[in-house]
């Protein structure tokens, strides 16, 4: 029997099952602890714990199945979608993907840095979010509360992750051709953020005052909905601003990833507990909704304001000496991976620091679980530098390669002989369906819209079916990305799908009850994933710059309008056959009238 350097005996842990008897799984702890220290009257007075001393390969077995189940959640997201897109350029558009074992170890980064981030947030960050959402109302006034929130819906913008890929875009946007694009998206990339991060804090700041005070979503959506269309009208009517109204569509579904839904609802929803207004079924809607609205504003006020302060030739002569500065050769931190890894750090570390102020500063309160919080907080912070790699090598690389490819199938371009690959009708009806594909596919295998459809079935009484909600939402965004594409083929003005997509929306949430208006206005959020975002973005840009389009962007904007109004159109239908069905039964037995129209 082997002994450690205490005397004291060792045995392994599957020599024990075995001469416990065959089958048993199972073990008494008590059989394996030291015997208690007791006082005189034979009460425990100690545990002892013993070291657990465990070797390399016994580290790896415990942490094989807690890793692997991780890792194969991740592996479905991204694998399908890259697979989907790889075999469309390989089949219909007869092209290898470039660079192949780049791209699939950028892929396995992205693979590897999201298990590592989704992880780290549960572990590191989310705890914060639930501690600050429990006490912080009971513990401070009412606009302390709120200057907390808002600082709060910064700091978690910066973090989302798919917030690196509006930076990676604006490389190939040209200053002479689009200016202001051009300014922010490259020399101001840090303030395009912070004034989207600022108009997620004000999005966040009412939706817990819609909270506490029970206010209808409906006036909240018309109202942020005016200035919107107001700013986007004002900025089409300006040829140098034109160009950039896509950037401000877009920012709006960027913002609702997995770092500022749970983060911010968690304290929203704990300001409302706290009141005592948190019972509601609807709690919990509406953030989202405003946090999707409010940053497209934003950054329309910020393009604006620029082009009274800034001329295009001001800013065509500052690309040109940036573009003189470019060709010296640029310092670790200004090369890939050191951005790369420098970006995920400053996008978690200040979030952390917020936090960790707020909680024992202002709250006062201890951090439980110290151990496993720093390890979350790590897992975050290495998970986001590993993801920021894998978009600049996976995501951006193949969805870019594939939309610079797809117009081949149906136009001619310059450099590729064989284009285009089939007649023209042929080969757009091809790029659609692809679009299609691909919105659909991405958005029935999303978890988020799985979690929608239960809150939606109980909202309504099983009115809207789990199912109903999903396929209209994946519909949705099938036909806002296909639509979204044609604004590229076709050159057209964002601002002529736009507003009539969301006038017929506004006309659905007049004739809808609240419970489907908030369902339907929340699930254009599930669109905007970290893994869709980048793809669709790059596929966007590489499709634009291959029909050398001033901008690729529209396609995220026009995939968040989609679900809104097919969920509500859906919304409508159920709530008509549930009151065809009230009075079919009132005819038959007065007294059996159903409550479904109350709940409609």
């Amino acid at each position: 029997m082997p002994q450690n350097d205490k005397g004291r005996k060792t045995y392994r842990y599957g020599d024990l099952l075995n001469a416990s008897g065959a089958g048993r799984r199972t073990l008494d702890i008590h059989a394996v602890l030291p015997e208690p220290e007791r006082d005189e009257q034979g009460r425990i007075v100690r545990l002892p714990q013993p070291p657990v001393s465990l070797t390399s390969s016994e580290v790896s077995r415990i942490l094989k199945p807690y890793f692997s189940v991780r890792f194969r959640e991740q592996l479905r997201a991204v694998v399908p979608l890259a697979a989907y897109l790889a075999l469309f350029q390989i089949i219909v558009l007869r092209q290898l993907v470039e660079d192949p074992w780049l791209v699939t170890g950028g892929l396995l980064a992205v693979i590897v840095g999201l298990m590592f981030f989704m992880e780290g947030l549960k572990l590191g960050l989310m705890p914060f979010g639930e501690v600050i959402g429990a006490t912080l109302p009971r513990k401070a006034a009412l606009p302390v509360v709120l200057l907390i929130t808002l600082l709060l819906g910064i700091g978690v913008t910066f973090a989302e992750p798919a917030i690196g890929a509006l930076k990676t875009a604006g490389q190939n946007v040209s200053a002479d051709k689009a200016p202001y694009l051009y300014l922010v998206l490259n020399q101001m990339a840090d303030t395009l953020v912070l004034v989207v991060g600022a108009s997620v804090g004000l999005a966040a700041v009412i939706g817990t005052l819609r909270f506490l005070y029970g206010w209808s979503l409906k006036p909240l959506v018309y109202t942020a909905l005016v200035p919107v269309l107001g700013l986007s009208l004002y900025a089409a009517s300006q040829p140098q601003l034109a160009s950039a109204i896509g950037l401000a569509w877009d920012t709006g579904a960027v913002t609702t990833g997995p770092v500022t839904v749970p983060l911010v609802l968690s304290l929203g929803i704990g300001i409302a507990t706290a009141a005592g207004k948190g019972d509601s079924g609807l709690s919990g809607f509406g953030i989202v909704t405003l946090a999707s609205l409010f940053p497209i504003g934003g950054v329309l006020l910020l393009l604006i304001t620029l082009s009274f302060t800034t001329s295009p030739a001001e800013i065509s002569q500052l690309a040109a000496s940036v573009s003189t500065t470019e060709n010296l050769t640029p310092p670790w931190y200004a090369r890939s991976p050191g951005v790369e890894i420098l970006m995920g750090i400053r996008a978690i570390l200040p979030l952390v620091i917020f936090l960790f102020l707020v909680l024992r500063w202002m709250l006062k309160e201890p951090l439980k679980n110290r151990r496993e919080v720093f390890l979350g907080i790590f897992l975050t912070i290495v998970g986001m530098c590993i993801f920021n790699i894998g978009l600049t090598y996976g995501l951006s690389k193949l969805g870019g390669s594939a939309g610079g490819m797809m117009p081949m199938a149906f136009m001619a371009i310059p450099g590729q002989e064989d284009s285009p690959l089939y007649t023209y009708a042929v080969g757009l009806a091809l790029a659609l369906v692809f679009t299609w594909v691909l919105g659909f596919g991405a958005t029935i295998a999303e978890p988020a819209l799985n979690a929608l459809g239960i809150t939606a079935e109980t909202l309504t009484n099983g009115v809207f079916r789990k199912r109903t909600l999903i396929l209209s939402v994946s519909v949705g965004v099938a036909f806002g990305i296909a639509l979204g594409l044609a604004k590229l083929i076709f050159n057209l003005p964002l601002l002529w799908l736009i507003l009539p997509c969301y006038l017929v929306a506004v006309i659905l949430t007049w004739l809808s009850s609240e419970a489907f208006v908030n369902v339907a206005w929340d699930s254009a959020g599930v669109t905007t994933g970290p893994i869709t975002v980048p793809l669709v973005l790059a596929l966007g840009l590489g499709f634009g710059s291959a029909v050398d389009a001033v901008e690729g962007f529209g396609i995220l904007s026009m995939a968040s309008v989609g679900p809104i109004i097919t969920v509500m159109i859906s919304g409508l239908w159920s709530r008509y056959c549930a009151r065809a069905q009230a009075r079919a039964a009132q005819k038959k037995e007065p007294s059996a009238v159903s409550t479904l129209e109350e709940i409609t």
